[in-house]
C-alpha cells in the first residue's frame, strides 16, 4: 500500500465517516502526510505500531516550525485520530489510546454583532452581488446562520430535498448528530426567494446552495461576501459568518432562553461549550452600561 492510498482512505474517513469540514480535512491530511514522511510508515499496521514518543517527536518538530498552542492542539488531535483509525484498519482495536495532553488554550469570548448589524449585513450582501440570484443566495445563507444558529458548513450542506422549508428543519451537525431548529418566516422567505431565482436545476439530492458555475457553494465565497459587506458597513473584522451564529446564541440568551435549550439549538455536545455565552451576555451588558451611564462618558 502506498502513502497516497493511506491518505486517500484517511480523507474518505474524515469526509464521509466523520463529516468533517473541508478546512479540518485539509489540516488533518497535512498532519498525517507529515507523520508518514517523518516515520517512514507505508502501511496501516506500520502506522498502528507507532507510539507516544513518535507523536511527541512530531509535535516537537512542529513547535520548532513556530506553531502556537491552537495549532499544536489541533495537530495532536489529528495524530490521535489518525492513529486510532490506523489501529482500526489494522485490526488492532485492543491497544490503549494515547495518553497525551495538549497545550492549554485560552478561549476568547465570541464577538456577536447587533441585531441591526446582522440584518444590514444580510441586506448588503444581497445588494452588492454581481447577479440578483447570487445576492439572494448569500442573504439566505447569512440568515440561516443568524436566524437559525447554523454553522456555515451546516447551511451549505442543505440539499434541494429540504425545500420548501417548514417551521422546523432537521440539521446534521458535528459528529453526524442531528438536531431540530426552528425556522423563522423571514428565513423561509429568503431561502424560497433564492430557490426561485437560482438558474441551476435543484434536484432533490443536489446541494441547495450553488456557486456561480453551478457547483456546490464553498465557504470561501460566503466569507468573501461577508468581508465585503462588513467593510462597506464599517464593521470590525470580527464580523465573520461564524459571528452570526454567536449572535444568534447571545441574543436568545439575553431574551431569556435557558442554557439547556440553547445547547440543543446549537448542537453542542456539552453544556460547557454553551456556557461561554453567559459570559458574552454579561460582557454585552457591561458595554451597554458603559455607553449609557453618565459617569462613564
Amino acid at each position: 500500500m502506498s502513502r497516497a492510498e493511506i491518505l486517500e482512505q484517511w480523507r474518505e474517513h474524515l469526509t464521509t465517516g466523520r463529516r468533517r469540514s473541508p478546512h479540518t480535512v485539509r489540516a488533518y491530511l497535512a498532519t498525517a502526510a507529515r507523520w508518514l514522511e517523518q516515520t517512514g510508515a507505508e502501511s496501516w499496521p506500520e502506522v498502528a505500531r507507532l507510539v507516544a514518543s513518535d507523536v511527541r517527536n512530531q509535535l516537537a518538530a512542529r513547535r520548532a516550525d513556530g506553531i502556537g498552542n491552537v495549532s499544536a492542539a489541533r495537530e495532536l488531535s489529528a495524530l490521535k485520530g489518525f492513529l486510532a483509525f490506523a489501529r482500526e484498519r489494522a485490526g488492532d482495536t485492543a491497544a490503549a489510546p494515547l495518553r497525551l495532553r495538549g497545550p492549554r488554550i485560552k478561549k476568547g469570548l465570541p464577538r456577536p454583532v447587533t441585531p441591526d448589524d446582522a440584518a444590514n449585513l444580510a441586506d448588503e450582501v444581497k445588494a452588492a452581488a454581481a447577479e440578483d440570484w447570487i445576492g439572494a443566495r448569500d442573504r439566505a445563507v447569512l440568515l440561516l446562520m443568524y436566524g437559525a444558529g447554523l454553522r456555515i458548513a451546516e447551511a451549505l450542506s442543505l440539499t434541494a430535498g429540504d425545500l420548501p422549508l417548514g417551521e422546523t428543519l432537521t440539521v446534521t451537525g458535528k459528529g453526524n448528530k442531528q438536531r431540530v431548529v426552528p425556522i423563522l418566516p423571514i428565513v423561509r422567505a429568503a431561502v424560497a426567494d433564492y430557490a426561485a431565482r437560482c438558474p441551476w436545476p435543484l434536484a432533490r439530492q443536489a446541494p441547495l446552495f450553488r456557486g456561480a458555475r453551478g457547483g456546490p457553494l464553498g465557504q470561501g465565497m460566503v466569507q468573501k461576501a461577508m468581508a465585503r459587506a462588513r467593510f462597506a458597513l464599517g464593521l470590525p473584522v470580527t464580523a465573520t459568518p461564524h459571528a452570526l451564529r454567536h449572535s444568534f446564541a447571545t441574543h436568545l440568551l439575553g431574551a431569556g432562553a435557558d442554557l439547556r435549550s440553547l445547547q440543543e439549538l446549537l448542537g453542542h455536545a456539552s453544556l460547557g461549550s454553551t456556557q461561554i455565552y453567559t459570559k458574552v451576555d454579561a460582557a454585552t451588558l457591561l458595554d451597554t452600561y458603559r455607553a449609557a451611564h453618565p459617569r462613564e462618558r
